[in-house]
């Protein structure tokens, strides 16, 4: 079973019991920053969306001798602002530095004391770029380039006029050797690039999970349950995990009542070219009254058969409610779980038809963490879920989430669980690619970041610093 404790009793009491906490332990808020919706970055374009994934570079977190923490994040926006149309918008990811000064206290904060508990800065950004410095696009991919030179059939805007790799990027792993696999909302695909920016090598799915109309391949953003958003990595680097947002459109995708059966997919790294190795089914949470799956937006490796997963609704800054049900961190574990890689699943037959999973194929088991909208502890930040569209009201779309060891010898298997939001470049002072906006939203959402206290002794000392 998880548990929450308060933080003055777990982390300044003497209790044993408490102590040497067996199971997952959820802490509370510790920190809150934000970086503001008209920010820009180095191209001149503005600075958002970057909560669609977020990665801790390596070797960059420190603890100083004040208490305080410093780091950086490297943080992946997705197409761009699209509310209107998809724009020419390059691939790209930020490097953004930190200073976490957790605040235990049970005393509300200000706003703006709060948001002094993590400062953010931008350092710089590195774009997206195929063979020969192509840039990468944000625009729809409404053709299909052909394969070739080892690359499999790719998403293009159009193969005549627009011959460039389309990303909706969303899951973001970064290597030992300065290479990183981000994962693809459009294809679903998994690309490989060095350390520049420039593309390695590409993954491409079984067939169950390539999406289709009318049984012709199409990667265009109106067939969007089969995406990627989930993506993470063994510590060693050597197995990569990617998940699917909600189910296959042939597991119940036609409709978010049925869609709560998504697959994660396993990758041996080790070979020259990546294997797929393990397929499982994970069930997704769904909504007490109309029963809606709720979509993950993210997924975090903690023992190879544990991962954190980020769970929600949209609602809250960025929508039209302000009230969210739901936004939580929470747990899944495969190990009791069937594997269906390699077998009929993978093609055309489905695992879970209208929503009902098949028989013989057991799931990986699911259970609630870390829920977001916690009114108590949002309250001690300043912070709010639902009410008044305010700069204090929690982001609706949060999807990024990146672990640190808390470098506490009394509770060594304590850790920062950071979490960042997607604001959709909301603002009403906007670039992109080079043409000013306002967005038709009609107000700011800051990009916003939540760090929460978490026990989680799965997780083997060491492979997380």
């Amino acid at each position: 079973m998880l548990a929450t404790f308060g933080l003055s009793i777990l982390l300044f009491g003497s209790s044993p019991a408490l102590a040497q906490a067996t199971g997952p332990v959820n802490k509370g808020l510790v920190a809150f920053g934000y970086i503001p919706a008209n920010a820009r970055e180095s191209t001149g374009d503005t600075l958002g969306g970057i909560g669609s994934a977020i990665a801790l570079k390596a070797g960059s977190f420190a603890k100083s001798k004040d208490g305080t923490f410093k780091g950086t994040l490297v943080v992946q926006p997705d197409r761009g602002y699209n509310v209107d149309e998809t724009v020419d918008y390059q691939g790209r990811q930020h490097y953004v530095n930190f200073v976490l000064k957790p605040y235990y206290g049970s005393t509300p904060l200000s706003f703006a004391d709060a948001a002094k508990t993590l400062q953010l800065s931008y350092k710089k950004t590195i774009l997206y770029k195929e063979g020969k410095g192509k840039a990468t696009t944000g625009l729809d991919p409404v053709s299909v380039r052909p394969a070739s030179h080892g690359d499999p059939i790719l998403p293009v805007p159009n193969v005549k006029t627009k011959n460039q790799i389309s990303l909706d990027s969303e899951g973001l792993v970064l290597n030992r050797d300065g290479s990183f696999w981000i994962s693809d909302e459009y294809g679903p695909y998994i690309y490989h690039f060095s350390e520049k920016g420039n593309l390695i090598n590409v993954i491409q799915p079984p067939p169950a999970a390539i999406p289709r109309i009318g049984g012709a391949v199409n990667f265009t953003s109106a067939v969007d349950p089969d995406s990627f958003e989930g993506l993470t990595a063994s510590p060693d680097g050597h197995k990569l995990y990617a998940m699917l947002q909600s189910s296959t459109m042939q597991d119940g995708g036609t409709d978010d009542t049925t869609s709560r059966y998504t697959r994660l997919f396993v990758y041996d790294l080790k070979r020259s070219v990546p294997k797929l190795i393990g397929e499982y089914v994970v069930p997704l949470p769904q909504t007490a009254k109309k029963h809606k799956t709720l979509a993950q937006s993210d997924i975090h490796y903690l023992d190879g058969y544990k991962f954190l997963v980020l769970s929600r609704d949209g609602h809250g800054n960025g929508d039209d409610e302000s009230q969210s049900d739901y936004k939580s961190v929470d747990i899944f574990d495969i190990s009791g779980a069937t594997d269906i890689h390699g077998t009929q699943y993978d093609n055309s037959t489905a695992v879970a038809p209208g929503g009902v999973l098949a028989g013989g194929v057991v799931p990986a088991t699911y259970t609630p963490f870390v829920s977001l909208i916690d009114n108590s502890q949002l309250g001690r930040f300043g912070l709010h879920n639902g009410g008044d569209f305010d700069q204090q009201l929690i982001a609706g779309k949060w999807e990024g989430t990146a672990l640190a060891s808390c470098q506490d010898s009394k509770y060594p298997d304590d850790y920062f669980l950071f979490v960042a939001a997607d604001n959709d470049f909301n603002t009403l002072d906007g670039t992109m690619v080079g043409q000013p906006y306002s967005t038709s939203y009609g107000k700011d959402v800051d990009n916003q970041f939540l760090v929460y206290r978490v026990t989680l002794p799965m997780v083997p000392r060491g492979s997380i610093h």
